[in-house]
């Protein structure tokens, strides 16, 4: 049975004293969850994220690195960097990545290949836009992004990725897949995963759904069982957040 997992991922927003006022809020509202739970906040912020929650059970993430140690790239983070100040999760590949900030396949691969060489766990994106969408190829368009994601790396270690599937169309947009229609995606997803590698590995890898999620559709949505927790943008950032996480109690 694989535990859900839920990762709020709080984009260019708050700053440390605004971040250290919502985790106080939060901390004691999620910690001890059934539930894996994530803060990934802005870099400015997982310093001071990672001592509040040091003594306790939630996890912090990074929300992008670079995948060279180090070197002449201004504005760059590594991983080390994320390591050192006490967080164990990356985001890689969201679509917000891929659309303003060029990111591509082959750099989500080089990146999830350096997290988990330095004991990261990646979360990484994938996801298809309106007009994939409506041209009928966005399933095919996100199978190829979860094999280039994959390219190379070993059955043993893809079980430390997790997958998040974000339509993006449905990012920052209020709309949502339908239950039925993020349990399709993420069905496939997961067959994908067998296609690489078997189903013993596919059957393993969390898959998330990322897309206007808030309390009143987390529910149905962990409910379908290739569903294994959530992405969750906006709703992450107020008390919002709690109910999605307590969703099951």
């Amino acid at each position: 049975m694989r535990k859900k997992l839920i990762a709020g991922n709080w984009k260019m927003n708050k700053t440390p004293s605004e971040a250290m006022e919502l985790v106080e809020l939060l901390k004691n509202k999620v910690k001890d969850s059934e539930n894996d739970v994530v803060f990934c906040v802005p870099f400015i912020d997982l310093d001071i994220v990672c001592d509040i929650l040091k003594e306790t059970d939630i996890h912090v993430g990074a929300q992008n690195m670079y995948f060279e140690d180090k070197g002449a790239y201004t504005g760059e983070i590594s991983a080390d960097m994320i390591k050192n100040v006490g967080a164990d999760y990356v985001i890689i590949g969201h679509s917000e990545r891929r659309a303003y900030f060029a990111e591509t396949d082959e750099t989500v691969n080089l990146k999830v290949k350096k997290a988990i060489e330095k004991e990261l766990n990646p979360i990484v994106c994938v996801g298809e836009s309106l007009e994939q969408k409506e041209t009928k190829i966005g399933l095919d368009f996100v199978r190829i992004q979860v094999k280039c994601a994959f390219k190379d790396i070993s059955p043993e270690d893809a079980l430390k990725v997790t997958i998040a599937y974000e339509p993006i169309w449905a990012i920052g947009t209020g709309r949502t897949a339908s239950n039925e229609d993020a349990q399709a995606f993420c069905k496939a997803i997961r067959d994908t995963i067998a296609e690489i590698y078997d189903s013993s590995t596919a059957e393993n890898i969390r898959i998330l759904y990322g897309g206007s999620v808030k309390s009143t559709n987390a529910k149905g949505l962990f409910a379908m069982p290739d569903i294994d927790g959530a992405l969750v943008g906006g709703a992450s950032l107020n008390e919002d957040f709690e109910k999605i996480v307590n969703y099951n109690k």
